[in-house]
């Protein structure tokens, strides 16, 4: 549904390298962000505690899946969630309430630290952070992916010029797409069909949005950072406010 226009403000970083952290975190502070990154291959031999920590909800949730590569993903993905938010909240992985959006973003249901989930076909990516709404999301390179189809339908023509003239254009198309994709996910809208109407290609992107959901969800401005931990995976966060300090870690 569209209907009359207000602003927005997209602030892009750079595409950095990035490694991870194999430590236990510290608390969350003010003004800080931790991301977690694992491939399946280093989740695989916790899923027996994951599937421990999995309630009901979730494993309905699962048994939906009609492939069993995106069945046992769900799991472990959430699995591995839950013994994240158990660090950082003191709450037993199993006994961790969560509450979800209008449309489907989950929430710790007692408050709390906020965070977001992502996957990909062969990793996993959680972000959380004390004080503001955080958008995660997750690619792998070696996808399949004909990003000129894809950009003609949901990229801004500046952003198809952009991918055009870039001498690694796919990962380039999944550069842009991941920063897409974790605004969605920060402001709470999920997807939506209108991704047209966010540029995220400049180092500052002032826009006017349209959709009657998005702008009611959306915060005034969003912090984009891009980063590469390995040759194959992408990772964006969004933040409604940059973050003082971003750590990454392992599984």
């Amino acid at each position: 549904m569209m209907e009359g226009g207000r602003s927005l403000i997209i602030h892009c970083g750079r595409t950095d390298r990035q490694d991870v952290i194999r430590a236990e975190p510290p608390s969350l502070t003010t003004g800080a962000c931790y991301i977690h990154v694992a491939t399946l291959d280093e989740l695989r031999p916790m899923a027996g505690t994951f599937l421990a920590h999995i309630n009901t909800e979730e494993r309905a949730r699962a048994d939906r899946f009609r492939f069993e590569a995106d069945r046992e993903r769900f799991l472990l993905g959430h699995g591995w969630m839950r013994k994240l938010l158990s660090h950082y909240t003191g709450t037993p992985p199993a006994a961790i309430a969560t509450v979800r959006g209008r449309f489907g973003k989950p929430a710790l249901a007692e408050g709390g630290p906020y965070f977001n989930l992502s996957d990909t076909k062969d990793a996993v990516a959680f972000a959380v952070c004390a004080t503001v709404e955080v958008g995660l999301d997750l690619e792998t390179m070696d996808r399949r992916v004909d990003h000129d189809a894809v950009g003609a339908h949901y990229f801004t023509p500046e952003e198809q010029l952009t991918i055009a003239r870039s001498e690694d254009q796919k990962c380039t198309f999944l550069e842009l797409w991941t920063r897409k994709e974790a605004i969605l996910k920060a402001c709470g809208v999920g997807i939506m069909d209108d991704l047209r109407s966010l540029r995220v290609d400049e180092a500052v992107n002032p826009l006017t949005i349209r959709h009657a959901e998005f702008k009611a969800m959306a915060a005034p401005e969003y912090h984009v950072r891009t980063w590469r931990t390995d040759n194959i995976h992408l990772i964006s966060l969004a933040t409604p406010r940059p973050m003082d300090r971003i750590l990454f870690f392992g599984a």
